[in-house]
């Protein structure tokens, strides 16, 4: 941290590492349940449905995505390189958090819950992310 950074509070701290675990746990058990075939999920239906047969279909775009989710999972429930896993896994938290607001409001919860642990330990590295911002 930079001397001009505010240090941030005890309770800001815990429950960094309260959700970050939490996310780390969630990500692990849904790319483990996917790469190893573990658990058959149930059928989809409508909208998911055709756009989960195209995210099969690429046959590269699921694999890859539940591989960063594997190593984002792990780097979360390690604590490290959680600035670096924030940024990785953001954008599949965004597309996680658009397929359920417009194809399956079921799992928004989840989402949303997703979009603001994400947001909060980043906040909490926000110096870490500083240098990037700088012209």
């Amino acid at each position: 941290m930079s001397p001009e950074a505010a240090v941030p509070s005890k309770g800001l701290k815990i429950t960094v590492i309260i959700l970050r675990t939490l996310m780390g746990l969630l990500f692990l058990f849904a790319s483990i349940t996917y790469l190893f075939k573990l658990i058959t999920p149930p059928p989809l239906t409508g909208a998911m449905k055709v756009f989960n047969d195209g995210l099969e279909a690429s046959r590269y775009l699921m694999p890859t995505v539940k591989v960063i989710e594997l190593v984002c999972g792990l780097a979360f429930v390690s604590g490290r390189f959680v600035p670096l896993a924030s940024v990785l896994i953001a954008p599949i938290i965004v597309n996680i958090l658009l397929v359920h607001a417009f194809m399956g409001p079921e799992g928004l919860p989840f989402a949303v819950f997703l979009v603001i642990a994400n947001g909060l330990i980043a906040y909490y590295h926000r110096d870490r992310y500083a240098p990037l911002f700088r012209s």
